[in-house]
């Protein structure tokens, strides 16, 4: 006999939604509670660090916008040479 056959199927203890209170403006204070703790955790890149990521995004673009720059011409460039006429010339 597994586990799973030994498992209820509905909770046991609770009213399946959490064991939380059922008073909503409790739950909106845990809430902005939990946001405010999360809030704390953020850090604020120096400067530098800053810079950095910038540039690093930057370089990763430029290499991407030429990496599909050369992969379009090389497509156009056998797309034509498949499906031109050989008589007209390229």
């Amino acid at each position: 006999m597994n586990s799973s056959q030994n498992a209820p199927s509905t909770p046991v203890s609770g009213d399946g939604q959490g064991s939380g209170s059922s008073n909503p403006f409790l739950a909106i204070g845990l809430f902005v509670r939990q946001v405010i703790a999360e809030l704390r955790k953020i850090v604020i890149p120096t400067r530098r660090e800053l810079i950095l990521y910038s540039m690093t995004v930057l370089a990763f673009v430029i290499v991407m916008i030429l990496f599909i720059f050369g992969l379009d011409t090389a497509f156009s460039w056998l797309s034509r040479v498949t499906f031109s006429n050989p008589d007209a010339g390229l």
